[in-house]
């Protein structure tokens, strides 16, 4: 039985995108005249220990939820304690409220009003060592020139110290036990606790910024009225460099390892740089009793709809989006046409056994995007690196290459870490002999460092949870099949999955072997014709060195969790999240497996599947992938027009891999259509189409951050495409045809208009 995978209009805003969608909900952004956004990125500079250091911010306005660039010069570089940060590095919160107005000179919101201090990444000693750093916990010191003087938040005892309360949008104030509070956790926190400062004094940092649907205690974004004058509620990202000097303003005593102090301390909060952003509107801000056209499909499109139906929204079209794998949008558009507009990659009937749908389907492109392999990687030196290797440490992997054997690899569960615990010291469980020579993971597979030999010097620490596996997407989509069908027109791919071990001697996972006398299971895995990311290895095991019970095992989808859909992939990838619960509690109630939360920062690896759109949503780092030309391309503008211009197919053009033979042709770009049955729905209907229609092929193709506009990670229609995207809106509205009036009824014809 098919699984179909939706994401209703709550989990949509709850990613950030304030859209309509299901029971009639009519939600969008406010939007002012779509104009591009430029001008938005801020430059300040830090003061006292840190007035050589400049920070931009690289964008401030129309803010959803999103990555931002923090970057910055003038530093002293850091320096570590082992792997530990020790000193000069950087920390980064968001936080609400107006300015406080307590240092005139240094603007920004009280330090109670910030969210930080639910993030244990860094394995320092906790309270009352040298932990304080990614806590709120201040000292308390009876001198008022030491230590900041944090007694209102201490206690009498001058060896004790407290905690810097939270005090949420609504007033509700946290007082004690703040790293454990009920508003924000270390699985949801956008803290970074610490940002490294390189060789040459500067730093890069991607900032997760939340709007109030991701932190509803910040409020960012909520429409608030002042005056009579309504606009959405802007915050605050805060940041504070951490220095080489004690909190009491002299070199530390020992430089081991030395104790910077909570960045919410009065010490070192007095050094904070504040950065106003604002976000757009969030809430309902639709004109209420309108009429809301339904469209659904494609999560290519998500991006893209979220930012269009803000501007129809202020011009009184009210469109609701739907988020559902393109093959279950097909089936449910055959079935019911009414069901409004819908985005797809293929015809209606394309899919294997599906039936032809019946009468006129009017076919319009309006997105050109596609799949990306997105990454945080956080590079640490191995021992044996060259000192050029370790002045990096800390740093991010800004690009690798991949082909589609690799993708193979790691989507096969076919390294030898990937099937937890199946190999022990050299012995393997009954049946997995295949994975004793394997290598343990990306990282140390020749072929993968033939293509990026940086990684010769890298320690990667390789568990189902680093660069064993990616991260998927549960459910169908043509995004998978297009992944698919990119690997298996590789040769060297095909070869892999056939059981033809690599030019190193690694073989395939047999449960996904393409020859069915390998497969344990007499099964032939047909990559030619899936659509999703199955994970078909039954291994079962309690994972080494957990200390749980031997009836307490876990299998593949336990190590290696499926995420919701590709956004949900960015943004877990984003926080460095893997979502294995790879820890065992025996004192839950009752005992269980718990998440160890984000990795340790400085030693980051989380590679996922996702979308182009959604990556640079989240700043994510992408792959150049092998095209059928031989070439390693990106997931640029560019790489995507070029293979766009490969697409064929009447009506419905599709970019495939194979026939993708630009050599500056991206392998997996996508054409998104809409599709509508007009003999399903009404004359009114059809008109409301028709304005997304043209609205998409016109202001809807530029490039943007306002709403309105094209956001990053698409590339602009061709003239040519936008031509047919027109026909097709002509189409709509001069369809003469049988019509639907209500609950829809056949037209004849078997037609299908797209304009081309």
């Amino acid at each position: 039985m098919r699984r179909t995978r939706i994401r209703n209009a709550l989990i949509r805003l709850l990613a950030g995108a304030t859209v309509g969608a299901l029971a009639g909900l009519a939600v969008a952004q406010t939007a002012p005249t779509a104009t591009a956004a430029t001008g938005s990125a801020v430059t300040v500079s830090g003061r006292g220990e840190f007035k050589d250091m400049k920070f931009t911010v690289s964008q401030t306005k129309n803010l959803t939820s999103q990555a931002v660039t923090v970057s910055w010069t003038g530093g002293t570089p850091t320096t570590f304690a082992g792997t530990q940060f020790n000193t000069d590095f950087v920390q980064i919160m968001q936080c609400w409220g107006d300015d406080d107005g307590t240092v005139p000179a240094n603007p920004g919101p009280a330090r109670t009003q910030c969210q930080y201090g639910a993030s244990p990444t860094t394995g320092r000693s906790t309270w009352p060592g040298n932990g304080q750093d990614d806590t709120r916990q201040v000292f308390y010191n009876a001198d008022p020139t030491n230590y900041g003087q944090d007694n209102r938040y201490g206690a009498a005892n001058p060896n004790a110290g407290g905690e810097v309360p939270f005090k949420s949008v609504d007033g509700t104030t946290i007082t004690t036990n703040t790293q454990n509070n009920a508003f924000y956790s270390y699985n949801t926190t956008n803290e970074i606790d610490f940002a490294r400062t390189g060789a040459g004094g500067t730093g890069k940092e991607f900032f997760e910024v939340q709007t109030a649907n991701e932190a509803p205690h910040l409020g960012c974004g909520i429409p608030v009225t002042t005056d009579g004058v309504t606009k959405p509620r802007s915050c605050w990202l805060v940041i504070v460099p951490q220095g080489h000097l004690d909190l009491d303003g002299k070199p530390y005593a020992d430089k081991s390892q030395v104790n910077a102090g909570s960045p919410v301390s009065s010490t070192n909060w007095q050094n904070r740089i504040a950065v106003k952003l604002d976000f757009n509107s969030v809430g309902n801000n639709c004109a209420l009793g309108a009429d809301e056209r339904p469209t659904t499909g494609s999560e290519l499109a998500a991006d893209a709809m979220t930012s269009w139906q803000a501007q129809l929204c202020s011009v009184g079209k009210v469109f609701g989006y739907t988020e559902l794998g393109e093959p279950d949008t097909r089936s449910r558009v055959i079935a019911d046409g009414s069901s409004g507009l819908a985005f797809t990659t293929r015809k209606l009937g394309a899919d294997p056994a599906a039936p032809a749908p019946s009468g006129t389907t009017t076919y319009a492109p309006v997105a050109l995007s596609g799949a990306v392999i997105g990454f945080t990687i956080e590079r640490r030196a191995s021992s044996d690196a060259p000192a050029s290797e370790e002045k990096l440490d800390g740093t991010k992997v800004e690009s690798i290459k991949l082909n589609p054997r690799l993708v193979a690899k790691l989507l096969t569960e076919s390294y030898r870490s990937s099937t937890w615990g199946s190999v022990i010291n050299g012995t393997a469980a009954k049946g997995y002999g295949w994975a004793k020579k394997n290598p343990s993971g990306l990282a140390t597979d020749p072929e993968f460092l033939a293509l990026n030999p940086e990684f010769a010097y890298l320690s990667v620490a390789e568990t189902p949870a680093t660069d064993t596996d990616l991260l998927t997407s549960l459910g169908h989509s043509d995004t998978a099949r297009a992944i698919w069908q990119w690997i298996y027109a590789d040769k060297d791919a095909r070869q892999f999955l056939a059981g033809v071990p690599d030019d190193d001697g690694m073989r395939v996972n047999p449960y996904y072997s393409t020859n069915a006398d390998l497969n344990p299971l007499n099964i032939s895995f047909d990559p030619s014709n899936t659509d999703e990311y199955p994970k078909s290895d039954p291994w079962c095991t309690v994972p080494p060195g957990s200390d749980a019970p031997a009836t307490n095992k876990q299998c593949m989808i336990d190590f290696h969790p499926y995420v919701e859909d590709m956004h949900a992939g960015a943004l877990h990838a984003r926080r460095a999240d893997v979502l294995w619960k790879s820890t065992w509690d025996p004192l839950a109630t009752p005992p269980a497996y718990k998440t160890a939360g984000p990795q340790i920062v400085g030693s980051r690896f989380v590679i996922t599947i996702t979308d182009a759109a959604s990556a640079a949503r989240y700043g994510l780092q992408t792959a150049e992938l092998k095209n059928s030309a031989g070439k390693y391309v990106a997931p640029t503008t560019a790489g995507l027009t070029a293979a766009a211009a490969t697409a064929t197919g009447s009506g419905v053009a599709e970019i495939t891999p194979a026939n993708a033979t630009a050599k500056d042709a991206y392998p997996l770009a996508e054409l998104v259509y809409a599709a509508v049955r007009p003999g399903k729905v009404t004359k009114a209907a059809r008109q409301d189409y028709a304005a997304l229609l043209r609205y998409a092929s016109a202001t809807g193709q530029t490039p943007g951050a306002d709403p309105g506009r094209l956001p990053e990670g698409y590339a602009p229609l061709s003239k040519k495409l936008r031509a047919q995207t027109v026909k097709a809106a002509d189409a709509l509205l001069d369809y003469t045809g049988p019509t639907s009036t209500g609950s829809g009824s056949a037209d004849g014809g078997g037609t299908d208009t797209s304009g081309g």
